[in-house]
């Protein structure tokens, strides 16, 4: 199958039903939930952002809503994270759940409101189209430019039966309203925005050589990919520089469009287990895999690495292929100028545990499965291994 074959497959695209961008946008929040009606609401954040938040929550408690506030969630959460947060509130009878900070934070929310009042259970509705309700509504405001997972029908959460992590993909995580306030991002540490920026940027690229890439999705993959590469180094560089902050924070959510028609590929489905072996933060796998996988998969699709290229400020050279070397040095470049590792050894992986990892990125066939060159267990232990 080419991206030829799939150009004109049917895709169903849900976005959230009002995306609200712009600086001190999050006081709208209380707009949203006061003239819903609501009188109870659960806040998953996280505890620095409390003293952000205090003007929220204290807007919230003047129109008599009752907030309920949990900073439970400090990693990306396991399944026994998930099942503490919600029996921590399981007695809230809340209509509405906010989630603000980064994407452990949005996806615990999601699945926090779905799972209130859901008898289902988390192994029940992992995988796709599993989930089959969702009755609180669900307003999600992110605070790194990073995961998407503001506008994806994803969450990804660690099973600790086997250690993997695990998709939820439904429809029902698609929130019902997204608040955009890049001030949010303004205090985020230089790695962290490094590491996640990257992630975003993967997101954007991964859709658009996605071996079911769609027209539709390419325009957004595009556009993401130009904002970041044009903005990332920017706001590392001076985290106070607003005008950078909002293009990052605009090209994550583009980069989470893409999240739910098109999806990740061999990058991400890499990145998991050093995740769930090393507890690297999912952004920093992503860099470090990024370059890597690039050069596998330039082969299956130059016309498309060449493209990424150009979003990302390369000049054109000669040929596809020599157009699109120069988009790998490029994000070689890029991450240097962030800072943060660019080998698996200097993150503090073992190179013993490579044909474990190898083996438990090939069970990640939901995203295995886009990408445009296939990847066997001997291909999967090369790229560690030349990542290393």
């Amino acid at each position: 199958m080419s991206l030829t074959e799939t150009a004109y497959r049917d895709i169903t695209v849900r976005f959230p039903a009002q995306i609200i961008i712009g600086k001190h946008s999050l006081l709208k929040l209380v707009d949203e939930v006061s003239q819903a009606g609501y009188t109870d609401v659960i806040i998953v954040t996280i505890e620095p952002l409390l003293p952000k938040l205090a003007p929220l929550i204290s807007q919230l408690e003047a129109q008599n809503i009752k907030v309920t506030v949990d900073t439970s969630i400090v990693r990306e959460p396991s399944f026994a994270d998930f099942d503490a947060l919600l029996d921590t509130v399981r007695g809230v009878k809340a209509q509405a759940i906010i989630g603000i900070g980064g994407g452990s934070v949005l996806d615990a929310a999601k699945v926090l409101a779905a799972q209130l009042d859901n008898t289902q259970t988390l192994g029940e509705i992992a995988g796709i189209g599993n989930l089959k309700q969702r009755n609180a509504k669900l307003i999600c405001v992110p605070t790194t430019a990073g995961t998407g997972s503001e506008v994806s029908p994803n969450a990804i959460l660690i099973d600790d039966a086997d250690n993997q992590k695990k998709g939820i993909i439904s429809p029902f995580l698609v929130p019902d309203v997204v608040i955009l306030d890049p001030e949010l991002t303004v205090s985020l540490p230089a790695p962290i925005t490094a590491a996640t920026g990257l992630d975003a940027l993967t997101h954007c690229l991964e859709a658009y050589t996605n071996l079911f890439a769609h027209p539709f999705i390419d325009m957004y993959a595009y556009e993401g990919m130009r904002l970041i590469a044009a903005n990332l180094i920017k706001a590392v560089e001076d985290g106070s520089d607003e005008d950078a902050r909002t293009q990052l924070a605009i090209g994550s959510l583009l980069g989470g469009f893409c999240l739910g028609p098109v999806n990740t590929a061999g990058v991400h489905a890499l990145s998991y287990p050093l995740g769930s072996m090393f507890h690297l933060p999912h952004g920093l796998s992503n860099a470090l895999l990024l370059p890597y996988v690039m050069e596998y998969n330039l082969p299956a699709a130059p016309k498309r690495y060449a493209d990424v290229a150009r979003a990302l400020g390369c000049n054109s050279g000669a040929t596809d292929e020599e157009t699109a070397r120069n988009g790998i040095a490029k994000i070689r470049e890029m991450i240097a100028q962030c800072g943060i590792p660019a080998t698996l050894s200097a993150a503090g992986v073992n190179r013993e545990a490579i044909p474990e990892m190898a083996e438990d990125a090939m069970k990640i066939t939901r995203l295995l499965k886009n990408n445009p060159r296939p990847i066997t267990l001997p291909d999967a232990i090369g790229i560690f291994e030349a990542a290393f």
